[in-house]
C-alpha cells in the first residue's frame, strides 16, 4: 500500500468504483473497475433512452453491480493487509531486545472494522472462532428464519423483522472492535458465545430482554413468562395472519396496538423482574368477562370466512354477477358498518347501566 495514504479515506472514496484505488495510485485498477461500471451503466442509459427495454439491458446493469462489488471486495483486502515493516539497520545481535513489528493501533481497529462489515469476521481474524461463530449465526440465521417464514406464509408483513438485523450487525461490530481494543491494551482475550455476556451470575440480562422484546412475547418467555409471551405471540401473528386472510385491511390499526402493547409491557416485566416482583399473569384473564363476546366475533368472523369462500367459488361459474366486486366494496363495508354500531350502541348501555346502579345521592335530613 503507498504509505502516508488514510484508511477510511480510501475505503469512502471505493464506493465510487476506481476512486478509492486512484487514491492509492493503482492506476491500473482504478481504470479496470471505473470503466468497467461506469461503462455499462452509460451504455444501459443510452438503450433507456432509445427506448429499448429488454432484458438485455438489465444485465448491463447486473454486470455493473458485479463490477462494483469485486472492486469493494479488492478494496477491502488491500486495506486489511499489514504494512511491511523494515528490518532493523544493525544486524541481529543474540539476546538483544527489538521491536516487534506490529500494526499500529488504529490500523489494527480499522482492519477490524471492515472485516466486520459480514458479522463474525472481524471476531476470527481477532481468533476469537466461538465468539465469530456465534455473530454469523445470529444474523444469518435470522435474516434466513425471516425469510423462511414469508415465504411459507405468503405474508409479506413478516419482512418488517428484517430490521432487527442492523441491531445485530452494529452490535457484533462495535463488539469486534472492543475486543481489538482489548487486545492492543494486552488484556487476556476469552473465546465464548456473545450469549455468555448477557448472563450476569445466574440472572437474566436486561440488555437482550429489550433487544429481543422487539419480537411481541419473545421478552416474556425469556424472562420465564410462558403464559403471558405466549399469549402474546399468538395474538399478534394470529391478527396478522387472520387480517391478511380476510383482506379486512381497515382492522390493521391492531397490530402496532398490540406491538407496542407488547413491547411497554415487556420492558415493564424487566423492571419488576429487577425488583423481584414478576408474576407470570396471563393476559387472556382480564378478559374473562368479555369470553362470550369474542366467541361471538370469532363465529362471524368463521362465517365471514366460509361467506367469503362461497362467493369466490360462485364467481366462477356466474362472472356477469360481479361477485367480487359486491364482496369487497359492499359485504366488507358492512361489517365495518355494524361493528360501530354494535360497539356504540354497546357503550351506550353500559353507560345507562351503570348510572341507573349507581346509589341515591344522600338527602340532607333538614331537606
Amino acid at each position: 500500500m503507498t504509505p502516508n495514504r488514510n484508511l477510511i479515506a480510501a475505503f469512502l472514496l471505493s464506493f465510487i468504483p476506481g476512486l478509492g484505488h486512484l487514491y492509492l495510485h493503482r492506476f491500473f485498477r482504478a481504470l479496470v473497475y471505473g470503466g468497467g461500471f461506469f461503462g455499462p451503466l452509460l451504455l444501459f442509459f443510452m438503450v433507456m433512452i432509445n427506448g429499448y427495454h429488454g432484458e438485455e439491458a438489465l444485465l448491463l446493469l447486473v454486470f455493473a453491480a458485479f463490477i462494483w462489488f469485486i472492486n469493494m471486495i479488492d478494496m477491502v483486502i488491500t486495506l486489511i493487509k499489514p504494512d511491511p515493516v523494515p528490518y532493523p539497520p544493525d544486524p541481529f545481535q543474540p539476546h538483544a531486545a527489538y521491536p516487534y513489528p506490529a500494526e499500529r493501533a488504529a490500523q489494527e481497529k480499522l482492519r477490524t472494522a471492515l472485516l466486520s462489515v459480514v458479522p463474525g469476521l472481524g471476531h476470527y481474524r481477532l481468533g476469537l472462532m466461538q465468539r465469530g461463530l456465534t455473530a454469523m449465526i445470529a444474523f444469518f440465521g435470522s435474516a434466513v428464519l425471516i425469510i423462511f417464514v414469508t415465504v411459507i406464509s405468503r405474508n409479506e408483513a413478516f419482512l418488517t423483522f428484517l430490521l432487527v438485523l442492523p441491531i445485530i450487525w452494529f452490535y457484533t461490530m462495535f463488539d469486534a472492535i472492543k475486543q481489538a481494543e482489548r487486545k492492543l491494551a494486552g488484556l487476556e482475550l476469552y473465546d465464548h458465545s456473545l450469549f455468555e455476556d448477557f448472563q450476569s451470575g445466574g440472572r437474566k440480562n436486561k440488555t437482550l430482554a429489550t433487544i429481543i422484546a422487539v419480537f411481541p412475547g419473545a421478552a416474556h418467555l425469556y424472562l420465564a413468562l410462558p403464559k403471558r409471551g405466549l399469549q402474546l405471540m399468538a395474538l399478534f401473528l394470529f391478527s396478522i395472519y387472520v387480517l391478511d386472510l380476510l383482506r379486512l385491511s381497515v382492522f390493521f390499526f391492531l397490530i402496532p396496538i398490540i406491538w407496542f402493547f407488547s413491547l411497554f409491557d415487556a420492558l415493564q416485566s424487566i423492571s419488576r423482574y429487577e425488583n423481584g416482583t414478576l408474576v407470570d399473569k396471563p393476559i387472556l384473564d382480564a378478559w374473562m368477562p368479555y369470553y362470550k363476546g369474542i366467541g361471538f366475533m370469532m363465529i362471524l368472523l368463521g362465517g365471514y370466512y366460509l361467506f367469503r369462500t362461497g362467493m369466490r367459488e360462485l364467481s366462477y361459474f356466474y362472472p356477469d354477477w360481479k361477485l367480487a366486486f359486491w364482496l369487497t366494496d359492499y359485504v366488507q363495508t358492512a361489517i365495518v358498518t355494524f361493528i360501530l354500531i354494535g360497539s356504540g350502541i354497546y357503550l351506550m348501555r353500559v353507560q345507562k347501566n351503570k348510572a341507573r346502579s349507581a346509589p341515591a345521592p344522600f338527602d340532607h335530613p333538614d331537606q
